[in-house]
């Protein structure tokens, strides 16, 4: 299972959870309660996925709350993105079948 790389872009006025995808790079907002940009990201990944099951990893070393958030969030990702997975071979949606 490959590994790809999370990081926090932390700005003003807002910080960011940039997920690797593919040869690009998506960005959660953090600091806004903006649905649309995370169903964005989501599909983004599931594209991404039927190439092949993969985890983020959180690349930071600054211990603070948007460090919290982005560790529990990427756990429940890696959790969700693993589930899907299953079901993607499953009904035989993945490029490798």
């Amino acid at each position: 299972m490959e590994t790809k790389k999370a990081t926090i872009n932390r700005g003003e006025p807002n910080t960011h959870l940039v997920l690797e995808v593919g040869e690009k790079q998506v960005q959660i907002t953090l600091t806004d309660d903006n649905p649309n940009n995370v169903k964005s990201a989501f599909n983004s990944i599931l594209k991404e996925l039927k190439k092949g099951l993969f985890e983020y990893k959180l690349e930071d070393e600054t211990q603070d709350l948007f460090n919290n958030i982005c560790v529990e969030y990427l756990k429940q990702l890696n959790v969700e993105i693993k589930g899907i997975y299953g079901e993607l071979e499953e009904y035989e949606l993945t490029e490798n079948e």
